[in-house]
């Protein structure tokens, strides 16, 4: 049996988006939480004694590489070595090779060259493992190598392939950088393809494993849900892969009915919702309301929830900061047009006259009215309001 972690695209000191208008202690967790994130990983290795990690290109984000990120890094591969624990390591298209960069790992560490090349280990279970791979050279290149990776002919230990690039029927939006198909992959007879540079978690084949981990920590409001790695254990005949949940700040898309616009009612409704979302820990939040029926807010009223909402969060460890609160009504349509009926028609005195003498003229309508003299504008008005409802709803 050999174990292993595959992660990739850590991005650290990677610039966060949502920053607008964040207390200064959301921010400051929001900086923190990839290397947070990361440090989980390292503990989760540690504990589960694995062989090795495997990172598939884009630890740094080369324009914000830091000398903090560095010496981070080298900390988190010297407690590998501690215990025993190597790491391979691929340079993407985000920290290529080229970025002048020349930090000196420990020696538990491999750094693939720009050239296609196979590094080997004997796991702890003495398994040989044969890991195949290559760094980007240039950060704007299409530097597809496919061809270099070598053919598992003789079936002698566990193949793991390692390619920070994108399936090309990928949809999701990302610079595309050595484009691949799984016939591709396939034809190299490999065990196990660990994959980077895509951002969200997905796997391509389960037979051999060909996976993308994700990145390890959000970083804006499409990065949402759980962020972490893969682990990943077994033999020559099978290996099985597991997510591992790590993030620090977790980015989420909700929705919520609310029954009333009162902005005191809307403040606790959305304070209780946001109560019951602490548990999952610290989130950045977009956060949709829907009202199905026709009251409406001021929008000063509205900026005034927002607000006292924000403040909330100022002081709290495990935050949940609405990013963008959005308002929609469920029959928005049918309320647009009523209120243009009501400021186009409501004041006119001579079309209502019209309006009401023909109501009562109607035999089939009239036995159903109050007599004329004891309904007054505002009675008739409401009543034809809440007749055009009724019919716009059908």
């Amino acid at each position: 049996m050999v174990s292993f972690i595959h992660t990739a695209d850590l991005h650290l000191d990677s610039p966060f988006k949502s920053r607008a208008k964040m207390p200064s202690g959301v921010l400051e967790a929001l900086m923190e939480s990839t290397y947070k994130s990361v440090g989980r990983m390292i503990d989760f290795a540690v504990e589960q004694k694995v062989d090795f990690i495997v990172i598939a290109g884009d630890v740094f984000d080369q324009s914000n590489r830091t000398l903090k990120s560095e010496i981070f890094m080298r900390r988190q591969f010297e407690r590998l070595k501690d215990n025993g624990i190597f790491a391979f390591v691929t340079h993407g298209n985000h920290d290529p090779l080229t970025d002048g960069f020349k930090t000196n790992w420990p020696d538990n560490v491999t750094v693939f060259k720009e050239n296609v090349e196979t590094n080997e280990l004997i796991s702890s279970k003495g398994e040989r493992v044969l890991l195949h791979g290559f760094s980007y050279f240039l950060d704007d290149s299409y530097e597809n190598k496919l061809d270099d990776y070598p053919v598992n002919t003789l079936n002698d230990g566990i193949h793991i392939g390692i390619l920070h690039g994108t399936y090309s029927k990928s949809t999701h939006k990302h610079e595309r950088y050595t484009e691949f198909n799984l016939e591709t992959l396939n034809e190299k007879l490999y065990h196990y393809w660990a994959l980077g540079h895509i951002h969200q978690r997905e796997q391509l084949s389960d037979l051999p494993p060909i996976n993308y981990p994700g990145n390890i920590q959000g970083r804006h409001r499409n990065e949402f849900g759980e962020k972490g790695f893969l682990y990943v254990e077994g033999d020559d005949v099978y290996l099985e892969s597991r997510f591992v949940p790590v993030h620090d700040v977790l980015f989420s898309e909700y929705t919520l009915d609310v029954s009333t616009l009162e902005k005191q009612d809307l403040y606790q409704t959305i304070v209780e919702f946001k109560h019951r979302l602490r548990e999952k820990g610290k989130q950045i939040i977009q956060l949709t309301l829907y009202h199905d029926g026709d009251e409406v807010i001021s929008d000063s009223d509205f900026a005034e929830v927002v607000e006292l909402l924000k403040e909330d969060e100022q002081d709290l460890k495990d935050f949940v900061w609405i990013d963008n609160l959005r308002l929609n009504f469920m029959h928005q349509d049918q309320i647009a047009l009523l209120n243009d009926i009501k400021r186009s028609y409501s004041s006119n005195d001579e079309l209502f006259k019209e309006a009401v003498n023909s109501m009562y003229m109607d035999p089939k309508l009239n036995r159903y009215l109050l007599p004329i003299q004891e309904m007054g504008k505002e009675a008739l008005l409401d009543e034809g309001e809440e007749r055009l409802k009724m019919l716009m709803r059908k």
